[in-house]
């Protein structure tokens, strides 16, 4: 199973700066515990100097996420605030049918209730829906693993 970790990175921060990313680490020890099969791709670990990139390599870097994210059979959304990036990576994931998990507060936003499968307010009830199965059982009934 191919899973794409998105979220917010810069969020609407004004200037050059990114969140605190942790949660990725976090949700990963999770994955590792209880789908120790899943396949991890997180987009910012792979680019982690990218607010250095000039736009070519910008523009080269995004379509590339988008067209992961496209391609797994699970898209994590860790959203505790609004991120542009990580709706067009939902928005991927959606339209090639891979199931779509939100950790965020937010459940009013429209992408978000649009996208997910479920949503989750907190790393907390992540967890827990990981470690009942129920996600794999998700994933497994989307996509016919």
């Amino acid at each position: 199973m191919d899973v794409f970790l998105a979220g917010v990175i810069q969020g609407s921060l004004v200037e050059a700066a990114i969140h605190e990313q942790t949660w990725r680490d976090q949700i990963k020890a999770v994955l590792d515990a209880y789908m120790p099969a899943a396949n991890v791709y997180c987009h910012y670990t792979r680019h982690p100097e990218s607010l250095a990139y000039d736009l070519p390599q910008i523009r080269q870097t995004f379509a590339e996420g988008n067209r992961r994210a496209g391609e797994c059979d699970l898209l994590i959304a860790y959203l505790p605030e609004a991120s542009m990036g990580t709706a067009i990576e939902m928005h991927e994931a959606y339209a090639h049918g891979a199931a779509i998990v939100a950790i965020t507060s937010l459940s009013a936003n429209w992408v978000i209730r649009a996208y997910s499968d479920r949503i989750v307010p907190d790393l907390t009830a992540f967890q827990v829906l990981v470690e009942s199965g129920e996600l794999a059982g998700l994933v497994a009934a989307k996509r016919n693993l």
